[in-house]
Parts: structure tokens; sequence; C-alpha cells
């Protein structure tokens, strides 16, 4: 499998014109991934990706330019769908650890597609959840 999973940060990084170091990084390693084809996201990431993207930027893409962005991007990625079984791993992992549910539904993402790094800003730099290591891909 996959062994890196995105959140959906990078791809939102893409967009932020006030933060160009991290568009830059977001940029190459979405590129590499779609290239050597070396990462995977879940429903989630594709949800909060457009969400942010449609709504929440100061100039929200287009539903064309969204729907470009899914078919190129996110869809190539988009590996994980949900599961009785991926709740149940995400209330698991709810219950043992310090993270909230939904950080807790891409931990099992990630887990479920075999990923041994989770690629986040939103989680702890180094933490780990079995095999599978958080890493901030923005981190200096």
């Amino acid at each position: 499998m996959s062994a890196d999973f995105y959140d959906s940060n990078l791809f939102v990084y893409l967009f932020d014109e006030t933060a160009p170091v991290k568009q830059q990084r977001a940029d190459a390693l979405i590129r590499a991934a779609l290239q050597e084809q070396t990462a995977c996201v879940s429903f989630q990431v594709v949800q909060e990706t457009l969400n942010v993207l449609t709504r929440k930027l100061a100039r929200p893409l287009t539903p064309t330019d969204a729907e470009v962005f899914l078919q190129r991007i996110l869809m190539p990625l988009w590996t994980v769908m949900p599961s009785a079984a991926l709740y149940s791993k995400a209330i698991e992992l709810q219950g043992r650890s310090a993270i909230g549910f939904y950080d807790a539904l891409i931990v099992a993402a990630a887990s479920q597609a075999g990923c041994t790094r989770l690629l986040s800003e939103d989680l702890q730099h180094g933490q780990m959840f079995g095999a599978l290591r958080v890493e901030n891909p923005f981190r200096t």
C-alpha cells in the first residue's frame, strides 16, 4: 500500500498566498505523490478540502474549478472510503488517545490504508499510532 497519508491542510495550502513557503512545499509534495503514486487520502480529506476551497478561501474556487481539482488532484489519491470498521477504529482511537473524533478518523483511515506516515500539521509531530508516524511537512 501507500506509504503516506495526506491531510487536507496540504491541499488547502496550494491556494494560500499568505504562506508562500507552505504553498511551495505542499505543491512539491502533491506533485510527487501524483507522479509516483506514493500517497493517499480518505473521503474525509476530500470533503474537508472541497469545503474549505469552495467556502472559506478569500477567493473561493468556482464550482467548475472545484470539479477540476477533485478530478485531477483528489480523485487519483482517494483510496479510503467510509465503513463501519473505520468508524469503530476511530472511536477506539479517540477513547485511548487525546485526540478528537475527526482526527481519530484521519488516523484510522491512514492506518487502514497501510500508511507509515501521516502528513498533517493538525496533530503532534512525531506522535505514533502503532506503525503510523505523524509528521508536520511544514516544520522547519
